[in-house]
């Protein structure tokens, strides 16, 4: 077999171990879940796992990691040509492709909180948590940014203070999601609520 083909199949591979997992962690929870629980799941051995993540804070770690992109500027250009607006490209990075208010959360949210609230204290996750919010708000930041640029914005504050006010929201929402459910909370009430005052903080232009 050829360094390339075995290359493939590794990548193969440890995608299926992944999506193994991802199914796990939504139905124990971070907490709950334990590798043996990810092995019987994929149909792996101990060594068919272990090949690949260390442990379970590794292997979640690399379930929830951002993929990290050579260019910022050039993969956001990707996604607002896909979207055809700044306004739908920022209604993607919380709501995903269908931009709906919907009463549906990420089913992964639950985990990650646990993973990083019963973490706070670890060095490891207080920076991954940093990592991950330094790129929402990147993201989130230069979209808006982008959108002043192209006349598409005229926003009422700065866009800084908006980006993190999007992060805090979702987040907030995600804290209540895991605790209550979607009609307790009116999430999708809630996430129209956001958007109307996405609108007018950004002044959007039709």
């Amino acid at each position: 077999m050829s360094p390339k083909v075995s290359r493939e199949h590794k990548e193969q591979r440890r995608n299926q171990l992944l999506q193994a997992a991802e199914e796990v962690f939504i139905e124990h929870g971070y907490e709950n879940t334990t590798m043996k629980h990810v092995m019987d799941k994929a149909g792996v051995s101990r060594g068919g796992l272990y090949q690949y993540f260390d442990n379970k804070e590794d292997l979640f770690e690399a379930l929830i990691g951002e993929q990290q992109q050579e260019s910022l500027d050039e993969s956001l250009q990707m996604m607002i040509e896909d979207q055809g607006s700044y306004w739908d490209a920022l209604l993607m990075t919380f709501m995903g492709e269908s931009k709906e208010p919907s009463d549906r959360m990420d089913p992964l949210a639950p985990s990650k909180l646990e993973y990083f609230i019963t973490g706070r204290n670890e060095k490891r996750r207080q920076e991954h948590a940093r990592e991950r919010y330094h790129h929402a708000y990147t993201a989130t930041t230069k979209i808006i940014e982008k959108g002043i640029e192209a006349g598409e914005f005229a926003p009422r504050f700065a866009p800084e203070v908006i980006a993190r006010y999007i992060i805090s929201y979702v987040d907030g929402l995600a804290v209540d999601h895991a605790i209550l459910d979607s009609e307790s909370i009116k999430l999708k009430e809630q996430t129209e609520l956001l958007i109307e005052y996405l609108r007018w903080g950004l002044n959007v232009k039709d």
